[in-house]
C-alpha cells in the first residue's frame, strides 16, 4: 500500500475506494487493524501527546480525514489524491459489510443514538449482520466486561464512536484483547447518522470548510478545537515544510 509520511505518520495515499479493498482484505485475511483518521486536530493533539503519537504512528491503516491534510501533503511534497473521512468510509463499510455478511458492533455514544443508528442500518440493510452494540458511557471497572462481551458476539468489524483521544487510548489498550480484526474510531459519526449534529453541505466540504459549519453550530464548544487549532496546525505544518528543506540542503 503506498503511503505519504507527513507529521511522521505512514498516511495511506489511496482513495475511498481502494481503502475499502484494503479493509476487506483486512477482514478476510483476519488481521488485526487498528484503523484511525489523521485530521488537524489530531496533528495539534499528537504535538503535545507524545503517547498519541506513538499510538497512530502504530496503526496499520491511517487516512486523511481533513481536507486540510490533502493541502498539507500537496506543501510538503507528498501529495495524496483525495481525503477519506471517517463517515464516509464508515459508510462504505457497512454497505460492503452487509454484502459479505461481515458482523459489525456499534460502540459508542449516548444509549438513545446508538440505537437510532442501529435501526437506521437495520433499515438501510436488512440483512445487516448485526453483532451487537453498547453505548459509550461506562467506569473503568466495566472494562472487562465489555471487552468479553464484545469478544464474545464475534463480530469482523468494531466502530467506536469516542472522542480523540479517548479511542485512540482504549482502542490501543484493548484491540487486538477483543479478537475483532478491523477497530475503527469513528468519533462523532454516530450522532450524526442519528440526527443530532449535521454534517455540512457537500460544496463546503469540497472546499475545505466543513470545520467552518461545525464550529457555526456550536461556537462556544467548538471555537477553541478550530479557530486556535487550525491556526496551530498552519504553524506546524509551515515548520515541518522547513524542517524538510533544511534536511534535503544537508543531504547535498
Amino acid at each position: 500500500m503506498k503511503t505519504s509520511n507527513l507529521f511522521d505518520c505512514e498516511v495511506a495515499s489511496i482513495n475511498l475506494n481502494e481503502t475499502l479493498k484494503v479493509v476487506e482484505k483486512i477482514i478476510d485475511t483476519n488481521t488485526y487493524t487498528q484503523h484511525v483518521v489523521l485530521n488537524a486536530g489530531k496533528v495539534v493533539l499528537m504535538k503535545k501527546d507524545s503517547e498519541l503519537k506513538s499510538i497512530i504512528k502504530n496503526c496499520s491503516l491511517i487516512n486523511a480525514d481533513g481536507q486540510s491534510i490533502v493541502w498539507a501533503s500537496k506543501i510538503l511534497g507528498s501529495p495524496l489524491p483525495e481525503r477519506v473521512t471517517g463517515i464516509d468510509l464508515m459508510e462504505k463499510i457497512i454497505e460492503l459489510a452487509s454484502k459479505k455478511s461481515y458482523g459489525i458492533y456499534f460502540f459508542g455514544a449516548k444509549e438513545e443514538v446508538v440505537q437510532k443508528v442501529v435501526n437506521h442500518y437495520k433499515e438501510v440493510y436488512p440483512g445487516l449482520k448485526l453483532s451487537g452494540y453498547r453505548n459509550g458511557y461506562f467506569s473503568n471497572e466495566e472494562n472487562g466486561e465489555i471487552v468479553d462481551s464484545i469478544k464474545a458476539s464475534n463480530a469482523d468489524i468494531l466502530l467506536v464512536a469516542f472522542s480523540s483521544p479517548k479511542k485512540e487510548y482504549w482502542l490501543s489498550k484493548y484491540g487486538e484483547e477483543m479478537g475483532v480484526p478491523f477497530v475503527m474510531g469513528v468519533g462523532g459519526s454516530f450522532d450524526v447518522v442519528a440526527g443530532v449534529t449535521k454534517r455540512a453541505p457537500k460544496w463546503m466540504q469540497k472546499i475545505g470548510l466543513e470545520w467552518f459549519y461545525r464550529f457555526a453550530q456550536e461556537p462556544k464548544r467548538m471555537w477553541k478545537r478550530y479557530l486556535v487549532g487550525n491556526t496551530k496546525f498552519i504553524i506546524y505544518t509551515l515548520e515541518e515544510k522547513f524542517r524538510i528543506l533544511t534536511k534535503k540542503k544537508e543531504l547535498r
